[in-house]
């Protein structure tokens, strides 16, 4: 069935589920932000848990800790997950904790790989069609020569 299906039919399938696939992705990204319902433990700098029963500022949003914090332990908080943040509380007081993952990194790492899956399928798609000339020329060629043969 799908090989008769039209070339232009193909290409609108194929970017109908590519833009559903990105709408979907955007839509899952923005509703798990929002609807986090869970709470997460993450290490703490100095067992300060302000943030647990007080309002709090995000300072310097979460960012990866450089390999000799990691190292060196200078930052309990950068051994668990090799992520920070810091926080000011209500308070006053200033708290490193544990994040996740940082969100421009992420979205860097899946635009490359992105990038690189459509590299390779215009590669691919390339070889296909170069492929497919050269065999249409072969069968071609070899009809002439049975039409030569049999005059």
């Amino acid at each position: 069935m799908i090989e008769s299906c039209p070339r232009k039919r193909m290409l609108l399938g194929i970017s109908f589920l590519g833009a559903l696939t990105v709408f979907v992705l955007i839509v899952e990204s923005h509703w798990t932000e929002k609807n986090n319902s869970r709470k997460r433990m993450f290490p703490v700098e100095q067992n300060s848990t302000c943030w647990e029963r007080e309002t709090f500022e995000i300072i310097q949003e979460c960012q990866p800790c450089t390999d000799f914090e990691i190292a060196s332990k200078s930052i309990g908080v950068c051994i668990h997950t090799h992520y920070k943040e810091v926080l000011k509380c209500a308070s006053g007081e200033m708290v490193t904790r544990s994040c996740d993952k940082v969100a421009y990194i992420e979205e860097r790492l899946f635009w490359k790989f992105e990038s690189f899956m459509f590299v390779a399928a215009f590669i691919s798609t390339f070889c296909v069609h170069i492929r497919k000339r050269v065999l249409n020329k072969r069968m071609l060629q070899r009809v002439q020569r049975q039409l030569a043969n049999s005059v």
